[in-house]
């Protein structure tokens, strides 16, 4: 099954190339949604979707690794893995059973703040989803072997993401560098070493902490009955009761930066260096968001933008170049990064990137650009919402990152009226010396030896 790893989807960034653009205008067809709560704090989204005879369930839990306790990160992203073994009614790997031999399939991804897990089946099969699901909310089978085996499997994963590929090491250092205080500085994978110190008791807390009906948001896209879907979600939702302990929120707050800051971060198999420059960026929420949206696309989707036309095709200065706005619910991040030509030093990158950004501060983008960025963004929206688990998943994001399920077709709206005067006001903005973080990342055979006082002052090890 796909893990998400935030990592990974940086490392997608570079090479993705977007679709063929519509008009920005195009109409994004509205998500026309039901909402009720259970008694036991459960929220329900349904929507009603009779052009095939399917349907998507999926549970939103709003625990993500930013809630990993502290010294033990890599539990969300464990717990994610937990989910699919056996509960007190259904044996291991059951879940697999329940929804790929009837011909559907099933998955689950981890981000910072939020856990999902989702499975499409034929629309005959839904009782038989919703129960399974309400059964591994209330009576998951956490014991050691399966806390064991699972660990080995995240332990195995963090071996093939971060220390196997070239560069899995600079994007992780991306997380810890770029924050110094908000649990985002701890990347979601975990690590190895606060994985083996992790306890049974440690990962029982945990599921019990924040595996809840009150943590929790179901939403069911497709072809099903109205009456026969609350039937069902109040018969086997319904009996999961509710904790009396409080549910425990993250309230630390990352502070502003107040000055750049520079790291230089060492791989054992890297053939170029690279180097990428972080600023902190407003919480997904914002209205600022949309103008950072398509600011990302014209600077480093595909192979027509900004960063691409000028520092691989141009300048030459880089193999690849990326821009990514990885925004969250708390502020996050936006990133540009640079993997470097054979023979070009880090700083002729750095400077190329900052020069790049300096002409979208400077100067508004063209109209064309505008629109091809927007068009990018609307033609993946309309894409997502042909199908019943891309309807879904929009209500969930909608849902749990932007705190209204109803911004799911507002949005749409906001991020068609984006103008130019709206992207150069948030890059100049947010994009301030003082906000910068650089990482210089390196091969390790380039490390200077280390003094008999220790590591080179600005340095990682």
């Amino acid at each position: 099954m796909l893990r998400y790893f935030k990592a990974f989807l940086m490392l997608c960034v570079l090479a993705v190339v977007l679709a063929p653009p519509a008009r920005a205008q195009s109409s994004v067809p509205p998500i026309n949604f039901r909402e009720r709560t259970l008694a036991n704090g459960l929220k329900v989204y349904s929507v009603r979707d009779q052009s095939s005879p399917t349907v998507s369930i999926q549970v939103w839990y709003k625990v993500g690794s930013k809630d990993d306790p502290e010294g033990r990160s890599g539990f969300a992203h464990l717990f994610e893995h937990m989910m699919f073994k056996g509960t007190k009614n259904m044996k291991d790997e059951m879940l697999d059973r329940l929804t790929e031999d009837v011909g559907g399939f099933n998955n689950a991804s981890t981000w910072d703040d939020f856990t999902n897990y989702y499975e499409v089946v034929p629309s005959n099969y839904l009782e038989t989803l919703l129960w399974a699901e309400a059964e591994r909310m209330a009576s998951l089978k956490v014991d050691d072997k399966n806390f064991k085996s699972e660990r080995d499997v995240v332990k195995e994963e963090f071996r093939s993401r971060i220390l196997a590929p070239p560069y899995g090491r600079l994007f992780y250092a991306i997380e810890k560098r770029s924050f110094t205080t908000h649990p985002y500085r701890r990347p979601g994978i975990g690590s190895i070493e606060e994985l083996d110190a992790s306890t049974l008791e440690d990962v029982r807390a945990f599921f019990q902490t924040f595996y809840r009906p009150d943590n929790a948001s179901l939403i069911v896209v497709g072809d099903f009955d109205d009456k026969q879907l609350d039937s069902w979600v109040d018969k086997y939702f319904g009996r999961v009761p509710k904790p009396n302990k409080p549910m425990p929120r993250v309230t630390v707050k990352e502070p502003a930066r107040t000055v750049e800051k520079r790291y230089t971060e060492y791989g054992p198999n890297v053939p170029l260096p690279a180097v990428a420059l972080t600023y902190l960026a407003p919480p997904v929420a914002s209205d600022d968001a949309y103008a950072l949206r398509v600011a990302e696309s014209i600077m480093g989707a595909g192979e027509s933008s900004r960063l691409y036309q000028s520092l691989v095709y141009k300048q030459q200065v880089a193999a690849e170049a990326f821009a990514t706005a990885d925004l969250r619910e708390e502020p996050g991040l936006f990133v540009f990064g640079a993997i470097l030509a054979s023979e070009k030093k880090p700083e002729e990158a750095e400077r190329a990137l900052l020069a790049e950004l300096k002409r979208i501060q400077d100067e508004p983008v063209t109209a064309a650009e505008l629109e091809k960025a927007k068009s990018q963004l609307l033609t993946n929206l309309v894409r997502e919402r042909e199908t019943n688990n891309g309807k879904a998943d929009a209500l969930g994001r909608a849902v749990v990152l932007l705190g209204d399920a109803r911004r799911v077709n507002t949005d749409v709206g906001k991020l068609q009226s984006v103008t130019a005067a709206d992207v150069q006001r948030v890059m100049k903005k947010y994009f301030t010396d003082a906000n910068r973080v650089v990482i210089t990342y390196q091969p390790e055979a380039s490390k200077a030896p280390q003094n008999a006082g220790g590591a080179q002052k600005g340095e990682s090890q």
